[in-house]
């Protein structure tokens, strides 16, 4: 199978768009339902925190460990119980724990229809059920036909660029993180550690064989990609007492620098603002949207780092080449 794909590069480009479209179909729950369950766990550990801490008698001493838990609970929205009593089970709105990302099967999120094999065909059974839920014909989002067609289309432009290797076997994994992590980000301006973390260790053990740098540019390139954005964050906050970017971005940026080397980080801190800059100014104008209002930084990295692993090479020498004109 793999001689016959090395042969007809346009039948290895086919199949890896119709492996991003299943793979897009898996991202989608990965979207959905992981920052739930990342919720429902933090919930529940800083309830059992809370709940160690009503059983432990307090020191003299210890009003200030006293505010410290109030506002805790505060920023949690839990109401202080009476001393004795055991703090609630941590619950979903629906009042159990939320679905797993593989065993749990799809289902429509207004009424709870258990989707058919057939209408989980990425694109396909979007088409035939006209954008509507088969129960209670409610409107399915858009994000899943989208999700599974840009991981198709990306995955087949991976595999037209690298072909059956292993810069293309990397950059199918980066794909399906990056798209995963935007997705997230876009939705709630969060970006996981159990996504970027992973990323970050892959891209430093993928760099041993090497495949795009060296061990030691991987390490650098992962230390400057970090410290950069980790100390525009605390420039930013100095200056202005705001956050103006979240820790999950210094780690993708850190992974995107394990890949691509130290040289490549300004190149995409770059991309990534102008193309935030240029999608926040359309907001603003198109939809009306306060300037105050947060815009997630995720997608826009992960999009100048998927374009700097694709075409960081030829971009570089084109620029190269358009200074020395």
């Amino acid at each position: 199978m793999l001689t016959l794909l090395t042969t007809y590069p346009a039948l290895a480009i086919a199949c890896a768009a119709v492996f991003g479209l299943l793979v897009g179909s898996f991202l989608n729950v990965v979207i959905l339902r992981l920052p739930a369950r990342l919720e429902w766990q933090w919930l529940r550990d800083a309830r059992e925190v809370l709940a160690d801490a009503e059983r432990s008698p307090a020191p003299p001493d210890s009003a200030d460990g006293r505010e410290d838990e109030e506002a805790v609970r505060a920023s949690l929205h839990l109401a202080s119980p009476e001393p004795g009593v055991a703090l609630p089970a941590p619950t979903d709105e629906g009042g159990s724990q939320p679905p797993g990302i593989v065993v749990e099967g799809s289902h429509c999120l207004k009424c709870g229809h258990r989707l058919a094999a057939w209408e989980n065909i990425p694109l396909v059974s979007f088409l035939l059920l006209g954008g509507r839920c088969r129960g209670c014909k409610a409107r399915i989002s858009w994000q899943y036909p989208a999700v599974e067609a840009l991981t198709g289309l990306l995955f087949a432009l991976v595999v037209w660029r690298y072909g059956i290797s292993w810069q293309g076997g990397t950059m199918l994994v980066a794909t399906g993180f990056f798209v995963a992590m935007s997705g997230i980000d876009a939705r709630t301006t969060l970006l996981p550690d159990v996504l970027t973390l992973p990323l970050l260790w892959f891209a430093l053990l993928i760099s041993l064989v090497p495949v795009f740098v060296m061990p030691s540019d991987a390490i650098l390139g992962a230390a400057v990609g970090y410290l950069s954005l980790w100390s525009v964050y605390w420039g930013f906050k100095l200056l202005t007492g705001k956050e103006g970017m979240g820790f999950g971005d210094f780690k993708l940026l850190a992974a995107i620098g394990a890949f691509c080397g130290w040289k490549a980080i300004l190149p995409v801190v770059l991309m990534s603002s102008v193309i935030g800059a240029m999608v926040g100014l359309a907001l603003i104008l198109i939809q009306g949207r306060d300037r105050a209002t947060p815009i997630p930084f995720g997608p826009y990295l992960a999009a100048a780092g998927w374009v700097q692993m694709m075409y960081g090479g030829d971009l570089l020498g084109a620029y190269l080449r358009w200074m020395g004109g």
